[in-house]
């Protein structure tokens, strides 16, 4: 058992308040925030103590040798078992999206298909799209998880149309939080392989698997050897405003990693860096006090969507601090967080911007108090005249 006490209880309104980031300040103060993936908590004291000590020695220079990639190896050594995240396979990224985008550029021409599960983090259309990349859909289960033979067609299209096809992993699932099996993932590995489809893995939420479930890596199953994995330490340690990632080849990826372009290894924050590596060495107690607060908050909010909200419908998933609503028995139209704003002064993430199967959804950030996930719950009732 950790001694540190849970991040989650630690800070009152007023201070949250306080703060200036965007989950903060994009909406007026009377509106309870549970949208943008922002978690409600203090930084953890090595953290703190890393950020510190730079401003300190006034080292805001340039990111420079492989600490971020040397602390993820052990990390994902210690934490999954996991000798994967070779430091020679291994480069700084700017964050996981922009890590994302020059994989896609190395791997693909921008005219080949890019496949996604749908419903799916929002910049995975975005960014991709962007570049001028097709999507195609392959939806999950309405309880989150993957739908192989739905995948196995969306493979079959996009090997059709393009030359270099990719399939964009969500490992775990934002935003249904679905942590991906094993078997699941070396199916996909062995699907890719027959359709000739890349992987590239954003794992981003990794660290965040909740008590009942157990994160495999990506690049951990059989053939998944020619993949991509992109983590990073933001999200579990709530460092989104440091950026920093770590983008990781397989073992016949490498040549592919070499040909990324120079200037992406500069790309992240050195302060980002730093902070980042303070996380993933000296904060892991701090990690398992958070994981054991979100636990709660994930069986507070089962319960309370069961007595305040009937007809939604929540599947609890087995990672990450979101949770995805289905609320199209309660007739709200296809986005019922614009419903939820504008009669209970709760901000949700809109469904429909998470693509095919997001309408009538909405995702709610546990991330916070108990007491704040309450009232944002109570708000929700009051919405539907509760």
């Amino acid at each position: 058992m950790t001694s540190v006490p849970n991040p989650l209880r630690q800070l009152t309104l007023d201070r949250l308040r306080e703060r200036t980031s965007e989950k903060w300040r994009h909406y007026p103060a009377d509106v309870v925030p549970a949208f943008v993936a922002e978690m409600d908590v203090p930084l953890a004291e090595p953290v703190v103590r890393a950020i510190t000590e730079v401003a300190r020695r006034g080292d805001t220079g340039y990111p420079a040798g492989d600490g971020y990639a040397e602390a993820l190896a052990d990390f994902a050594r210690k934490r999954w078992g996991w000798d994967g995240p070779a430091v020679e396979r291994s480069t700084m990224v700017p964050d996981v999206m922009h890590g994302i985008l020059e994989i896609l550029d190395v791997l693909s021409a921008r005219t080949d298909a890019v496949v996604v599960n749908c419903p799916v983090y929002p910049p995975f259309y975005h960014f991709v799209r962007h570049t001028g990349r097709p999507i195609e859909e392959a939806p999950l289960f309405t309880d989150g998880r993957l739908d192989l033979v739905a995948l196995r067609q969306a493979f079959r299209r996009a090997a059709a149309r393009s030359a270099r096809p990719v399939f964009l992993l969500c490992n775990p699932h934002n935003p249904t939080g679905a942590v991906h099996t094993a078997q699941e993932l070396t199916a996909v590995a062995e699907m890719a392989e027959r359709h000739g489809v890349r992987v590239v893995a954003d794992e981003i939420h990794a660290p965040l698997v909740l008590p009942g479930a157990v994160f495999t890596p990506y690049l951990s199953v059989p053939g998944a050897e020619n993949g991509f994995s992109v983590l990073s330490a933001s999200k579990a340690w709530n460092l989104a405003g440091l950026k920093a990632a770590v983008a990781v080849a397989g073992p016949a990826a490498t040549e592919d990693l070499v040909r990324l372009p120079f200037w992406v290894k500069e790309g992240p924050s050195h302060v980002g860096v730093l902070a980042h590596i303070a996380a993933l060495r000296d904060a892991t107690d701090w990690l398992d006090a958070l994981l054991a607060g979100l636990d709660e908050n994930r069986r507070l909010l089962t319960g309370l969507v069961a007595e305040r909200l009937p007809g939604v419908v929540y599947h609890p998933g087995g990672g990450t601090y979101l949770a995805w609503l289905d609320c199209r028995a309660l007739d709200l139209g296809d986005d019922p967080a614009a419903v939820f704003l504008e009669r209970g002064r709760v901000a949700l993430s809109s469904g429909p911007s998470f693509g095919t199967g997001g309408a009538g959804h909405a995702r709610l950030n546990f991330g916070t108090s108990p007491e704040l996930l309450t009232e944002a719950v109570a708000r929700m009732a009051t919405a539907l005249g509760g």
